[in-house]
């Protein structure tokens, strides 16, 4: 598995406008997403792709149930 720095990194389009405070996204070779935070970029976390596209989904409808009670 390559380390983070060596992944090719998305910058979430959505978030552009806050600056440097940016979601980023790299595709990895085995079925994983990986995920980090641009201010922090030494730090990440993956995902399966079926979760990451489960959370995209959940976002994108606003069905996260943050805030909700």
């Amino acid at each position: 598995m390559p380390a983070l720095s060596e992944l090719q990194w998305f910058k979430s389009s959505f978030l552009e406008a806050f600056g440097n405070a940016c979601a980023e996204v790299a595709v990895r070779d085995d079925a994983r997403v990986a995920i980090r935070h641009s201010v922090y970029p030494a730090r990440g976390f993956s995902v399966g792709r079926t979760a990451f596209i489960s959370l995209v989904s959940a976002i994108r409808t606003g069905d996260l149930g943050i805030g909700t009670r």
